[in-house]
């Protein structure tokens, strides 16, 4: 298995490290801190232990020295354990890294019970700059990038193993729906949606469940890191109109899993999944600190009109991003950042786009391939 660089940089004091199954956040840690003291919950028989008797945590991290490391994989499975972790960190001033590839019990269970004395931090799938030489667009829009799969002889019967191991784990075990028949039929509902305007009506309908249950799904998406949403745009100089947000999964070949599609990639997906990778790695890149921003939103014009898929706005200072699968760029991709430019004052309007030439097109817009947008990233 090949162990790529990656751009995450750790704090010096507590933090906790989220992100969904398989982006490798317990080899990243277990190489960056090779003599912590390593604790992890998917282990049944430790799981058991604490859970049956309230002090064998802290009996097992007696011996660990102020200022020394503990990691505590999986946290989400027993976030009863922050109240002790609390209390280590205060008295025994020990260092704590907490992994987890949930947010939900751990929100509700109390992040806060740590009092802001843990930062969050967040693992993606591998970027391109991570993968360097390896990346190939056509690979991560047909199997994404997460490291598990990205490492695998056969990544399409890894795929759909994980789709069955997040139903299992992330969803069953924890008790995280009533209905996970419901819950099951409701994914590849969801990942047609991938890169759309969120309709909980027509989900609701298509997957046999009640608008507030379809509600509930797509925030369980949010908290166990498979998904996530992004708003529209509102120019507050005009009427307000309440748009929808758009849906992105978190990783093109766990959405194509959803969908029981993975065999060559269809025209039709490929655009779809090329604004997901590029808001992807927009999220991936803001978490990781490659630049800051306010807000990451998109754009509507109106039913039926032009969208601009992405507006970063910092401040005042807003840029408009749009994404083509395609290698060829016409007058029509064009029509959105053209129109957003006469609404609005835009200090950059950029088209990327999976062909190799990089140029300004007649009409000032920055057309750049995948490579060249990375670069530009940090200059956001």
């Amino acid at each position: 298995m090949k162990n790529y660089p990656r751009l995450l940089r750790l704090p010096k004091s507590n933090f906790f490290l989220l992100g969904m199954r398989g982006v490798g956040k317990s080899t990243f840690i277990r190489q960056a801190f090779k003599t912590a003291k390593m604790i992890n919950l998917l282990d049944e028989s430790l799981y058991q232990l604490y859970l049956s008797k309230s002090g064998a945590f802290a009996e097992d991290v007696s011996l660990v020295r102020p200022g020394h490391w503990v990691v505590l994989d999986e946290v989400q499975r027993l976030p009863q354990l922050l109240n002790e972790v609390h209390r280590l960190i205060e008295e025994k001033k020990i260092k704590f890294a907490l992994l987890g590839s949930s947010a939900r019990k751990l929100r509700r269970a109390g992040v806060n019970l740590l009092g802001g004395r843990a930062v969050q931090k967040w693992m993606h799938p591998l970027l391109p700059e991570e993968l360097g030489d390896d990346f190939s667009l056509d690979t991560v829009l047909r199997y994404g990038s997460i490291p598990l799969i990205w490492n695998s002889k056969n990544p399409k019967e890894q795929l759909s193993a994980y789709l069955q191991l997040y139903l299992k784990e992330e969803i069953q075990a924890e008790a995280i729906v009533r209905n996970l028949p419901g819950f099951a039929r409701f994914l590849p509902v969801a990942a047609l949606f991938h890169a759309q305007v969120i309709n909980v009506e027509a989900i609701g309908r298509d997957c046999g469940v009640a608008r507030s249950t379809v509600e509930g799904y797509l925030q369980i998406l949010e908290d166990t890191l498979i998904a996530f949403q992004i708003p529209a745009y509102e120019n507050k100089l005009r009427v307000r109109q309440r748009a929808h947000p758009k849906l992105y999964w978190c990783d093109s070949g766990i959405v194509r899993a959803a969908k029981r599609q993975l065999e060559g990639l269809a025209i039709e997906e490929r655009g779809a999944l090329f604004e997901g990778f590029i808001a992807q790695t927009l999220k991936a890149c803001r978490e990781l600190g490659r630049f800051e921003c306010d807000q990451i939103s998109y754009w509507s014009a109106g039913k039926n009109s032009v969208e601009v898929d992405f507006v970063i706005r910092k401040g005042k200072e807003l840029i408009a991003i749009e994404a083509k699968s395609g290698i060829d760029p016409g007058k029509k991709w064009f029509a959105g950042l053209l129109a957003l430019k006469d609404s609005v004052k835009l200090k950059r309007s950029i088209l990327v786009y999976a062909g190799k030439r990089k140029y300004r097109h007649a009409s000032g817009v920055e057309v750049l391939p995948v490579q060249d947008f990375m670069q530009e990233i940090g200059q956001f």
